[in-house]
């Protein structure tokens, strides 16, 4: 158990955890004022908020202290990236979903929703490190979560994977998107790691 203690405070895990909490905090201030809409069928933008401050908190970890040295390290890397990546994604769609539930009027979102856009967030964060390194990994989320906020409404199958973060659940293009982000991010991740 000791390793795993060593490898999260070497990835900033503690400090990525009090982030996500404190966005998840804002977002039960913010809501208090009863516009849940008890189904999750409230404005999509303040939870996407929270789960892309997530997903950008945890993206500092995804590059070590030294890249040198993890990628000459006699374990195997794969499967450490790619659960580092899968779990953070349980994290901050378990932490939205928690910190919801004290949301007078109901939940903000639906767990089909957090969990959509959770797992889509976190596979562009693990894209950002292998192409920009985890220093810039959170410049994807980031620059998605921008242009969706600012795009024209979701006419069509391009403008739907544009926005996707922000459509229902059960959009078939939001859907798909989020999934071949997850896992086109997840996959790269774990076997390129984060570049140099």
């Amino acid at each position: 158990m000791r390793w795993l203690t060593l490898y999260a405070r070497s990835r900033q895990v503690p400090a990525s955890f009090a982030a996500l909490v404190v966005g998840a905090v804002a977002l039960v201030v913010l809501a208090r004022d009863g516009s849940g809409g008890g189904d999750g069928s409230a404005d999509p933008r303040l939870p996407v908020l929270v789960l892309t401050a997530g997903a950008m908190a945890f993206s500092v970890g995804l590059g070590g202290q030294d890249l040198a040295l993890d990628r000459t390290a006699a374990i195997r890397w794969v499967p450490r990236r790619a659960a580092h990546v899968l779990v953070a994604g349980v994290v901050v769609a378990a932490v939205l979903l928690v910190a919801q539930v004290t949301v007078p009027g109901g939940a903000v979102a639906t767990a089909a929703f957090v969990v959509r856009d959770s797992a889509g967030l976190l596979g562009l964060v693990a894209l950002g490190a292998v192409f920009g390194g985890g220093q810039y990994a959170w410049t994807l989320p980031f620059a998605w979560l921008t242009f969706a906020f600012f795009a024209p409404s979701a006419e069509g199958v391009p403008m739907r994977v544009a926005t996707w973060m922000l459509l229902p659940p059960g959009t078939g293009a939001a859907t798909w998107t989020a999934a071949v982000l997850a896992a086109a991010g997840t996959g790269a991740y774990a076997w390129a790691g984060p570049r140099r």
